[in-house]
């Protein structure tokens, strides 16, 4: 199932994330994911301190990134300039994590991070916000690192106005 998922995804073209060294016995399924998750925590703590190299650690140099409501961008250096500029134009944007689940395939190899995020940010000094889906394919990579390959982020509903 995960294999087709991806197939499917990168057939529409996606993103990626992460990097660390592979054991040398194979990892479980549940360490993989733990893994997963504090690799996400890091690129979302990345985000919200605007610490690019934090947030970018992860990106495979081939990584695909889609989003609502724009082109994809390709690459890990598309990421890294993406996410610079954002970080200038948007400094108030912070995420929340909502909740998160990691499926990984029986292979070990590959880990497909799912989650839901809260997604802050300001127009004109009036706080916004709006929730959004995470999704992201890690590969554990013939150089034995973890790394994201491609995400997609995908909002559940329009921006609206936070109170407090």
């Amino acid at each position: 199932m995960l294999k087709r998922l991806t197939s499917l995804l990168l057939a529409a073209g996606v993103c990626g994330v992460q990097a660390h060294a592979a054991p040398s016995t194979p990892a479980s399924s549940t360490s993989i994911a733990s893994l997963v998750k504090a690799d996400v925590a890091e690129i979302v703590d990345g985000i919200n301190t605007k610490d690019i190299d934090k947030a970018t650690k992860f990106d495979a140099p081939n990584l695909i990134s889609m989003e609502s409501m724009r082109a994809p961008s390709y690459g890990a250096k598309a990421d890294r300039d993406g996410l610079t500029m954002v970080f200038k134009y948007a400094p108030s944007w912070h995420l929340s994590k909502i909740d998160e689940a990691v499926d990984v395939s029986k292979s070990r190899d590959m880990a497909i991070y799912r989650s839901t995020y809260n997604e802050d940010s300001e127009r004109d000094g009036t706080p916004y916000t709006h929730k959004v889906n995470f999704l992201a394919e890690f590969l554990l990579d013939p150089d034995g690192m973890w790394r994201v390959h491609w995400s997609v982020v995908c909002a559940q509903s329009p921006s609206q106005k936070r109170s407090g």
